[in-house]
């Protein structure tokens, strides 16, 4: 081994970035090949040491040619090379290599070659039986490759692929590769050139083009057209979309797309993207001439709209570190074009249009939206969509830096402000429920909480202060205006109100914890006291953002139970649980929590009537609560399952249970769930919802796999929803088919059932037909 100066060895220099050198221009496609680093050249430091190993180094005065013969190898820079010969002749100024040629740059590629013959400014030469390897496993191979004057660059009979070689069968042909019989690389144009090009799959040739130009590596967007899509549903029929991309400048974008459906025509799509220097802001747009709209149920918004369209702006906005803005908007013809048609981003049943400013800081945290909510249904009527309210909502939150009094001092604000122009509610049996009320509304709540933790002889004592307040105006229709339905309590449908609340409370925990031979385990009761005064206007005032109330084991100690600032948990209470987890040396863990809720004085809010009759049938509304529970278990071979679940307090009856047990291995996954929810008729649910929800995936032959959904609702005896499919996934190549059906007794849905598939050539790009996602076991 010897050591040279940088200066005295440029010759040798040469040799070892000559190949890299020589293919420094990357090859990629957008939608062809990869974008294949093969030997990107890379600026050497200067005080880089070249080391270089021969059997024997000749230096011919007369001839003035340099020799390195016998297993050369050279070391310099991040570059590692070795040939059978290297020669250079400073009369002709070539470079040439010989036998068994391996190239290694500093990101990792590999270059292999039989010969290299190259100018020393490499602007012309060539190499013979090339093959090149990335770090990501993309591999290309040619029988030669050539440089050009006027920086092109040409390989002759090359084959690409992003496959790995079969380990047992290296001699096997790929899954997929593609095979051109000639690749031209300009480097003035920037583009990539394939001639007579065929896609093979299996071995066998499935597509052939006379010719493909597509930008190369060094051009990051080049306008031009994209893969297309395929999609398959009931009402659309078969439909086949055609992007093309447009670069229009550094800063923007944009991509339209034209889909062509069997059954309803040709659907356009526009997507234009600006980015600015703290953000990003999209502009969609849609729109269809529908050739049979009679083809969607009759009586729906499908059926009764021929002419239909949608426009969409999203923005995404820093102000700075710590603040950012921005908002995102649809407007479409009618209420369910979007979901419809399956646009990306926008076809839930509920699109939420909103704004917002947002600030977090180190110990506080700033919020304000306003919102529309657009409901995606197919009723001509938009009934829904016209009992939602328009909202503004500000949040703020505050935790103070330093100790007070020893403990934490935090603070929330919260405004609301909303309006609604249709009267939400409905009668179930003899229940009437009040969702939201036609009018105005404002509250603007403040809220304290101090609390400290003091430990002492293992018992943690947690003392607690909170005192808030809330200030209304209320302009909206009485309840029992519209309709004739009646409500039991008082309410303050005008004018301004306020209310109070002051809370002091202690929570006590005793962690005691037991380690055996084998185990460990942690037993932790808990009990908690909350003396507060009774809710006041309990009922009287609208309820928005409190209707959802599940007492189970996860809410048992709660301070205040309910889910929004609009109801406020009065009265004196107490709740009284235990937490365990134990852990065994075979891999056994387990966990639970179990518990009940004690109202001891003042007025029970769970028990006050409601608009929307929030706390009714609860499990809360007597002195005594039900009784709640949660058990989890995890095995070594694994089964985990978990059970929690809520029985009456008087005769133990299963008022809610939520089990769940599933089955993971390499090769199987599994899970069954079952929910029921026993019929809450004063809350307006006249029946026991009971549903079992299943969902598998089996593994096979490496790369297989089949998986399927069902839901099974017990008590109308009918799948409500399926799904279907297989998949195959390997290292470069991905397909999976699946098939989806709803049961739509409402005809809210456009499509009954629906089909997706998906097919991904790793570094080529994606063929998607429809929405090929399996959510399941999600």
């Amino acid at each position: 081994m010897a050591a040279a100066n940088r200066k005295r060895m440029t010759w040798l220099t040469t040799v070892l970035l000559a190949s890299s050198a020589l293919f420094a221009q990357p090859f990629s496609t957008s939608g062809a090949l990869a974008q294949t680093n093969v030997g990107n050249f890379q600026s050497l430091p200067e005080d880089a040491k070249l080391l270089l190993a021969a059997n024997e180094l000749v230096y011919n005065k007369d001839a003035e040619t340099v020799v390195a013969r016998g297993g050369v190898q050279i070391d310099y820079g991040g570059y590692k090379m070795v040939a059978k010969r290297v020669e250079y002749n400073q009369k002709s100024g070539r470079l040439m290599a010989q036998g068994d040629i391996e190239l290694i740059d500093p990101s990792g590629t590999r270059l292999y070659a039989d010969n290299l013959d190259v100018t020393d400014n490499f602007a012309e030469g060539f190499l013979n039986a090339l093959r090149i390897e990335t770090t990501d496993n993309t591999r290309l191979a040619a029988e030669s490759a050539e440089r050009l004057p006027g920086d092109r660059m040409v390989l002759n009979n090359s084959v690409y692929t992003a496959c790995l070689p079969c380990a047992e069968r290296p001699d096997k042909a790929p899954l997929w590769q593609i095979k051109a019989q000639k690749i031209i690389q300009n480097g003035q144009t920037k583009t990539i050139r394939l001639e007579k090009a065929q896609f093979e799959l299996f071995g066998r040739p499935i597509a052939y083009l006379p010719f493909i130009v597509v930008p190369d590596q060094t051009v990051k967007r080049k306008s031009g057209f994209l893969f297309p899509t395929f999609n398959y549903s009931q009402k659309l029929g078969f439909g086949v979309g055609v992007p093309y991309y447009f670069a229009l400048s550094p800063t923007m974008d944009a991509t339209v797309t034209g889909t062509a459906y069997t059954n309803q025509g040709f659907l356009l799509e526009g997507e234009f993207r600006q980015q600015f220097h703290n953000g990003l802001h999209t502009l969609r747009f849609a729109g269809i001439s529908q050739m049979n709209p009679q083809s969607f149920s009759a009586n729906t918004t499908d059926a009764m709209e021929r002419e239909r369209g949608m426009v969409a702006s999203v923005g995404n906005f820093r102000i700075n570190p710590r603040w950012t803005f921005g908002w995102n908007v649809l407007a479409q013809t009618d209420n369910n074009f979007s979901k419809t048609y399956d646009l990306s981003s926008f076809d839930g049943t509920t699109y939420v249009n909103q704004a917002y400013l947002s600030g977090l800081g180190r110990r506080n945290a700033f919020d304000l939206r306003a919102f529309y909510f657009d409901i995606q249904d197919a009723d001509p009527n938009d009934v829904a969509e016209r009992r939602q309210p328009i909202a503004q909502v500000l949040d703020y939150n505050y935790i103070a830096p330093e100790p007070f009094y020893g403990g934490e001092l935090s603070v929330d604000v919260n405004l609301t402000n909303l309006r609604r122009g249709n009267e939400d509610s409905y009668t179930s049996g003899d229940v009437n429920r009040f969702r939201g009320l036609d009018g105005t509304y404002s509250r603007l709540t403040a809220e304290a909480e101090w609390k400290r933790t003091f430990i002492t002889n293992g018992l943690a004592l947690t003392p607690l202060l909170a005192a808030r307040g809330d200030g209304y105006r209320v302009n909206m229709s009485d309840p029992t205006d519209n309709n004739g339905l009646s409500y039991s309590s008082n309410f303050s449908d005008a004018g301004t109100n306020a209310r109070g609340m002051i809370t002091a409370g202690i929570e006590a925990r005793y962690p005691i914890q037991m380690i055996a031979a084998n185990s460990s385990h942690i037993f932790e009761p808990i009990g908690q006291l909350f003396v507060r005064p009774d809710e006041t206007l309990a009922g009287s005032l609208p309820n928005e953002d409190a209707q959802s109330l599940v007492y189970d084991a996860t809410t048992l100690f709660e301070r205040d139970k309910f889910s929004g600032y609009d109801r406020i948990e009065g009265g004196t209470r107490a709740n009284i649980g235990f937490r365990y987890t134990g852990s065994f040396n075979n891999g056994y863990a387990l966990r639970s929590v179990a518990g009940q809720s004690f109202h001891l004085a003042g007025r029970n809010s769970f028990a006050v009537d409601d608009l929307a009759k929030v706390g009714a049938d609860s499990g809360l509304e007597g002195t005594r609560s039900d009784y709640v529970g949660l058990l989890g278990v995890d095995t070594p071979f694994g089964v985990s399952a978990t059970l929690g679940g809520r029985l009456d307090e008087q005769d133990l009856d299963l008022k809610r249970s939520d089990a769940s047990i599933a089955y993971t291995t390499t090769k199987f996954q599994t899970a069954l769930t079952y929910t029921r929810i026993a019929a809450q008729p004063t809350y307006g649910s006249q029946s026991d919802a009971d549903e079992i929800k299943s969902a598998s995936t089996i593994k096979f032959r490496d790369y297989w796999s089949v998986f399927g959904s069902v839901t099974y609702d017990l008590n109308n005896n009918n799948i409500s929803k399926n799904a279907l499919g297989f998949s195959y996934d390997d290292e470069c190549t991905i397909f999976s088919l699946v098939y989806e059906q709803t049961r739509d007794p409402d005809n809210a849905l456009a499509n009954d059932w629906k089909i997706g598939a998906r097919l991904t050539f790793r570094t080529l790009g994606d063929i998607n037909v429809g929405n090929a996602t399996f959510s399941g076991l999600n």
